[in-house]
């Protein structure tokens, strides 16, 4: 009896109870002006391209069912000559790419023999004080580790 009584008097809890019913996720005002007038222009032009893919659509189709035989009739032509336009394209276009490619090449070549030409000394300048300066770091280096070797020489022989 205690139990039907407890059943009777619980509640379930519903998220939009409370008073406001569905309000509560609904926000508090309404749309703006802009976002209205985005809806107003946006569902003729939405419905507009809509019919008129659906009009592409059909016609594809229609057009496709009229072709379908004509195109098994004469496939045994077709299939060939398709086939010989799509190399031809290829080559023409290899070769032109090629050939750019050849020319920007030698171009590059160019440039850059007669960018060297002109500042060679400059860069044989920069080459030599690079290696005077490779050397004399070499040099000072092998010093350095001389004195090194010489100085633990003479510590492990006084020991």
């Amino acid at each position: 009896m205690a139990d039907r009584d407890r059943e009777r008097h619980m509640q379930v809890s519903h998220p939009y109870e409370g008073g406001q019913g569905i309000k509560s996720i609904l926000p508090e005002r309404g749309p703006s002006s802009t976002q209205v007038l985005a809806l107003l222009t946006g569902i003729p032009v939405g419905g507009t391209l809509l019919a008129l893919a659906g009009l592409a659509l059909a016609g594809s189709v229609i057009g496709l069912m009229i072709a379908t035989p004509l195109f098994i009739i004469f496939s045994p032509v077709i299939v060939p000559a398709a086939i010989t336009i799509g190399l031809a394209v290829t080559g023409f276009l290899s070769s032109g790419l090629f050939g750019l490619t050849g020319l920007s090449s030698i171009s590059w070549v160019m440039n850059y023999l007669r960018g060297t030409r002109r500042s060679m000394p400059e860069q044989m300048e920069y080459a030599k004080r690079r290696m005077a300066d490779v050397v004399g770091y070499t040099g000072q280096k092998t010093k350095d580790v001389g004195q090194t070797v010489q100085s633990k020489a003479q510590e492990t022989s006084r020991t």
